[in-house]
C-alpha cells in the first residue's frame, strides 16, 4: 500500500508538472513563436496557449517598440570632415515568426544595420548639409534600414540623428565664420539705414527750400523740445537775413 501511495503521488506530481509545461499565458503586447519537433507551427498569443509537452517549444517575441540606441560612429564626410554622430532608431516587431527564423539575434542585426547605414549615409553628405538637413537625412536613414529589416519581420517607424560632434578646430572655425556673418548683417543694416535717413534728409531740405518758413517752424520746435532742461545752454540761430538791413546802415 505504501508502494502505490508513493507511485500514484509521483504520477500526480508529474501530470501537474507536464500540464504546466503545457499551458502558457501570454501577454497582450507577446507573441509565442511555436515549433514542434524542430518545425515551425506558427505564431499564437495573445491570451493562453496549450503546448503539446515534450514535442513543442515556444520562443517569446515582444511587439512593443524598441528604441536602439547607436553608439557613436567615426564618419568623414564628403567635404572630409571628421566627425563622430550618434542616433536613436524607434522600431518594432509585426511578424514574430520571421524574427526568429529569418536572423539569428534581431536586436543586434539591427544594431550593427543602424550603425553601418549611419555612417554609408553621413559619408556621403557634406557637414554643411548634415547640420541643415537633419531631417532629410533621418527619413532617408529610416527608409533605408526599413527596407534592410523588412526580411525579419521588423518595421522601422523612425531615425533620429542625436547629435553631431565636432572638431574643437571645426568648431572655431564655424564660430568665426558666425561672427563674421553678423558683422556682415549689421553693416548692411546700418548701411540701409542710412541711406533711408539721407533721403528722408534730401526730401526735408527740398520742402524747406521751398518754403523758407518751415526752417523757422523747426527751429521753434528744437527750443521747445530743449527748453524742458533747465540746465541746458540754449543757442538761437538768428537767420542772417534780419541782419543784413543793420549791417547796410552801418557801413553808409
Amino acid at each position: 500500500m505504501e508502494t502505490v501511495s508513493v507511485f500514484m503521488l509521483f504520477i500526480i506530481v508529474l501530470f501537474v508538472i507536464i500540464v504546466s509545461n503545457a499551458i502558457r499565458v501570454l501577454r497582450e503586447y507577446e507573441r509565442g513563436v511555436v515549433f514542434r519537433l524542430g518545425r515551425l507551427i506558427g505564431a499564437k498569443g495573445p491570451g493562453i496557449i496549450f503546448l503539446v509537452p515534450i514535442i513543442d517549444r515556444m520562443v517569446k517575441v515582444s511587439l512593443r517598440t524598441v528604441v536602439l540606441d547607436v553608439p557613436p560612429q567615426d564618419v568623414i564626410t564628403k567635404d572630409n570632415v571628421s566627425i563622430k554622430v550618434n542616433a536613436v532608431v524607434y522600431f518594432r516587431v509585426v511578424e514574430p515568426d520571421k524574427a526568429i527564423v529569418e536572423v539569428e539575434n534581431f536586436l543586434f542585426a539591427t544594431s550593427q544595420l543602424s550603425q553601418t547605414t549611419l555612417r554609408s549615409i553621413l559619408g556621403q553628405s557634406e557637414l554643411d548639409e548634415l547640420l541643415a538637413q537633419r531631417d532629410k537625412i533621418n527619413k532617408e536613414l529610416a527608409i533605408i534600414i526599413d527596407e534592410h529589416t523588412e526580411p525579419w519581420g521588423i518595421k522601422v517607424s523612425n531615425v533620429e540623428v542625436k547629435q553631431i560632434d565636432l572638431p574643437i578646430e571645426m568648431q572655431r572655425a564655424m564660430a568665426k565664420q558666425a561672427e563674421a556673418e553678423r558683422e556682415r548683417r549689421a553693416k548692411i543694416v546700418h548701411a540701409e539705414g542710412e541711406m533711408q535717413a539721407s533721403q528722408k534728409l534730401s526730401d526735408a531740405a527740398a520742402i524747406i527750400a521751398v518754403n523758407p518758413i518751415a526752417l523757422q517752424l523747426r527751429f521753434l520746435q528744437t527750443l521747445t523740445e530743449i527748453a524742458a532742461d533747465k540746465n541746458s545752454t540754449i543757442l538761437f540761430p538768428v537767420p542772417i537775413d534780419l541782419l543784413t538791413p543793420f549791417i547796410q546802415k552801418a557801413t553808409k
